[in-house]
């Protein structure tokens, strides 16, 4: 979808704010561009869109020449979003995500209808948010809008300038997550500025580690920067702990679990659970009803008068050591630390217990895709 080759931007004063760049961002990816200050991380971005016309070298979208384009109208079949995401004071949010659509000649009422479902999309429901205007939204409600303003006209390309770097960490967190699964839903070609290595990392299909000077040191996925960095800068950029950082792009599947050696049924009477904990020296056991993960049962509650009688489903407590398909291995060692169960349970979309790992397993199956 995009194409940079040999792009270089070289100001009046001869400083080189990019050298000989070349890179490739597939259509649906997410390519992340990080560095330093002074890397031309920005400088590349607003190339691509001729907010800054490049020296030397050509930038394609879609196999075409972007210099060959008139310049507004390709602003326009690209989605722009910065940080302090420059929504019109005075419009409603209606209006401002209605802008883009609207010097394209869209009519009220299509304008209207995509407004409120790209509101609906970024989780602003319509009938709440539509007429309000951006000083009655919170900073994260602005970022969302903003990035609605950009889908408006339904573009191909979104370019992404440290959307969230001035949103407060929680929010930040919740705004990432929100877009991954916009993302999924859009599925656009995106070239998103930042200068957080573990944004990137969550974000991002590709990594372009950019030098100062706009020199690239590395572009390549997540795993593959953290794994194996092409450069002692890059390795000193990403950080010491990239292995921690890696975590979070390593998703845990069902061929990572083990069948636990002891599972009970809601039904089961207490003694019974007990014999089967005993036996297999297990101190916790998952708990399913039809197979479904509901909870885990401590050996401490089969124990004494309270063991004597009832069933499982009498003592069984919450689990908060599980982790859905495609979490990462982040994701299970967080939930490992939230428990004592000793084990983290995975389920399927319908809590289905597909099986369980432990922190040795879990370290074993870092170490083995590492390899």
């Amino acid at each position: 979808m995009i194409t940079l080759d040999s792009v270089t931007k070289r100001y009046d004063n001869g400083q080189v704010a990019v050298r000989e760049l070349s890179l490739e961002v597939a259509e649906g990816e997410i390519c992340m561009l990080v560095g330093p200050s002074g890397c031309g991380k920005t400088t590349t971005m607003r190339m691509i869109n001729r907010l800054i016309e490049p020296t030397s070298g050509r930038i394609l979208l879609g196999g075409e020449d972007v210099t060959d384009v008139d310049p507004v109208g390709l602003r326009r079949r690209m989605g722009y979003v910065i940080q302090q995401v420059g929504l019109f004071p005075h419009h409603t949010v209606g209006d401002n995500i209605g802008t883009v659509p609207g010097l394209l000649g869209w009519d009220k009422g299509r304008i209207r209808a995509r407004t409120d479902e790209l509101l609906e999309l970024v989780g602003l429901p319509a009938g709440e948010y539509r007429e309000r205007y951006p000083h009655q939204l919170s900073g994260g409600q602005r970022q969302r809008v903003g990035v609605a303003r950009a889908l408006a006209a339904d573009p191909p390309v979104l370019l992404m300038d440290e959307p969230f770097g001035a949103i407060d960490p929680i929010s930040r967190d919740r705004l990432q997550q929100e877009f991954l699964r916009l993302q999924e839903t859009v599925r656009k070609t995106i070239v998103f500025v930042t200068h957080d290595v573990d944004e990137a990392v969550t974000l991002g299909d590709r990594i372009a580690v950019l030098q100062v000077g706009g020199v690239l040191a590395q572009y390549d996925t997540p795993e593959v920067v953290l794994d194996r960095p092409a450069s002692s800068f890059v390795a000193d950029f990403v950080g010491s702990d990239r292995g921690l950082k890696r975590l979070d792009v390593v998703p845990l599947d069902r061929a990572d679990v083990v069948a636990p050696e002891v599972v009970v049924d809601v039904g089961m009477p207490l003694t019974e659970a007990r014999k089967l904990l005993d036996a297999a020296r297990w101190v916790h056991a998952p708990v399913v009803r039809d197979d479904r993960l509901v909870g885990v049962l401590r050996h401490s509650a089969t124990e004494g008068d309270a063991g004597a009688t009832g069933t499982v489903g009498d003592a069984a407590v919450a689990l908060d050591a599980r982790v859905g398909e495609g979490h990462t291995l982040k994701d299970a060692f967080a939930a490992l630390l939230l428990d004592d169960a000793g084990w983290v349970a995975l389920v399927d979309a319908d809590e289905r217990l597909l099986g369980i790992v432990t922190a040795d397993q879990l370290h074993e199956i870092a170490r083995r895709r590492a390899a």
